[in-house]
C-alpha cells in the first residue's frame, strides 16, 4: 500500500541539483573535506535541510572572529564584573570566536581613541565617553569594516553598530520613584555621579530630575556632586555637601563610588540617615544592603550586556550557521532591583 511506502532516500546527486553544484563538491562539504569556498559550502548544507538528508551534517564554514574589548579602570566593580563576564563566555563559545581583552591606563576620551584605532582585531566592543575623538575613531573603525558595539554607556549618532545595554533615562526615573516612596517626607536630594561626559550618568540624572518635576511635589535636587567615581573624594565632597545641607533626606549615586558614600553616611553628619539608592550589584554593595545603609541597588546586568554584545557582532559577520538560528536580540538589557531580601546567595562573581 502506498501509505507504507518509504519515502525516497535523498542521494547526494538530489542535494547537487539543488544546490546547483557537482556532486563532488557536495562529497566534500558534507564528509567536510575541505578545498570549497564559503559560498558552496553554505548552499550545500541549506539544500542539505531543505531536502532532510539523514546524516550528521558539518557545521557551515565559519571564520576566525577576533573581539577586542576594550576596558579602563579595572579595579572599578562593575568594570571588574564585566571583565569576569567576557572571561567566563569565552570558555563556553565556538572557538572560532576569540576574545582578547585590553586594559587602558585610564578613561579620558583620548586614551580610548588610540586604542580604537590601534586595534588590529576585526570587531571591538567597548564603554566610551561621548566625545567627539572618539567619534572620529568608531568612523575610522567603520570604514575599516571594523563593527563597534558599546556597552555600559553609549555613544548615541556615531557609526557603532549597536549598543548592549540598558536604559539609563529609565533607570534614573526608576531611582527617584523609588527614593520618593521610600523617603519620610519630601525633602533635599543629593546626587553623585562621575562627570556628566558619560552618557549614562548624564541620563540617569535627567531621567531623576524629570521625574522629580513631574510626580514628586516637595522633592529636590539639593547639589549635584562630580566625584569622578573616586571612592576618597566622594566621600570628602559629600561630607562637605552634607554640612551644606542637614535637611538631606536622600542621596543618589548614578555612578561607582558607593564605598565612598557609605562612609560619608556612617559620619552622621546629618541628624538622621537618608535614604540611599545606588547602582550594581557587588560584593560591598550587597554588604551594605544586608546592613540596611543602601536601600536599592540598580543593576544594569552585565552578564547579559555580554552576550548581548557578542551576539550583536555575530549578526553583524553572518555567522551563524544553515541550522543555527541567531540568538534573540533584545533592544534593551533590563534592569534588575536588588534589595537585601533577593541577594543571590553565593553571589556570582
Amino acid at each position: 500500500m502506498a501509505s507504507k511506502r518509504q519515502a525516497r532516500r535523498v542521494t547526494l546527486s538530489d542535494v547537487a541539483r539543488r544546490a546547483g553544484v557537482g556532486t563532488a563538491s557536495v562529497d566534500r562539504v558534507i564528509n567536510d573535506r575541505g578545498n570549497v569556498s564559503e559560498e558552496v559550502s553554505k548552499r550545500v548544507l541549506q539544500a542539505a535541510k531543505d531536502l532532510g538528508l539523514r546524516r550528521m551534517l558539518p557545521q557551515a564554514h565559519r571564520r576566525l572572529i577576533r573581539i577586542d574589548v576594550i576596558l579602563a579602570r579595572p579595579e572599578l566593580p562593575l568594570i571588574a564584573r564585566m571583565g569576569f563576564e567576557f572571561r567566563r563566555l569565552s570558555t563556553s563559545i565556538d572557538r572560532s570566536i576569540v576574545i582578547h581583552r585590553t586594559v587602558l591606563e585610564d578613561e579620558r576620551p583620548e586614551t580610548l581613541a588610540r586604542a580604537l584605532t590601534k586595534t588590529s582585531c576585526d570587531a571591538v566592543v567597548s564603554y566610551m565617553q561621548d566625545h567627539p575623538v572618539v567619534h572620529a575613531a568608531v568612523e575610522e573603525l567603520s570604514a575599516r569594516g571594523v563593527p563597534v558595539v558599546t556597552v555600559i554607556s553609549d555613544v548615541p549618532g556615531s557609526a557603532r553598530i549597536g549598543y548592549a545595554g540598558t536604559n539609563h533615562y529609565k533607570a534614573g526615573r526608576s531611582a527617584g520613584y523609588f527614593i520618593t516612596r521610600m523617603g519620610c517626607a519630601p525633602g533635599p536630594i543629593l546626587i553623585l555621579c562621575n562627570h556628566f561626559g558619560i552618557q549614562s550618568h548624564a541620563d540617569r540624572v535627567r531621567g531623576f530630575s524629570q521625574f522629580l518635576e513631574e510626580k514628586a511635589p516637595g522633592w529636590h535636587i539639593a547639589q549635584i556632586v562630580e566625584g569622578a567615581d573616586d571612592r576618597i573624594r566622594s566621600e570628602l565632597e559629600l561630607r562637605e555637601a552634607f554640612r551644606k545641607h542637614p535637611e538631606t533626606v536622600a542621596v543618589y549615586n548614578v555612578g561607582a563610588a558607593n564605598i565612598g558614600v557609605a562612609r560619608a553616611i556612617r559620619a552622621d553628619i546629618l541628624d538622621a540617615r537618608p535614604v540611599f539608592v545606588g547602582h550594581e550589584l557587588t560584593r560591598n554593595t550587597a554588604a551594605f544592603l544586608r546592613e540596611g545603609l543602601m536601600s536599592i541597588a540598580i543593576d544594569q546586568s552585565p552578564e547579559l550586556q555580554v552576550r548581548l554584545a557578542v551576539n550583536l557582532i555575530l549578526r553583524h559577520f553572518e555567522f551563524f550557521g544553515y541550522n543555527q538560528a541567531p540568538f534573540p536580540l533584545d533592544t534593551e538589557v533590563p534592569i534588575v532591583l536588588y534589595g537585601p531580601e533577593n541577594i543571590p546567595n553565593p553571589l556570582p562573581f
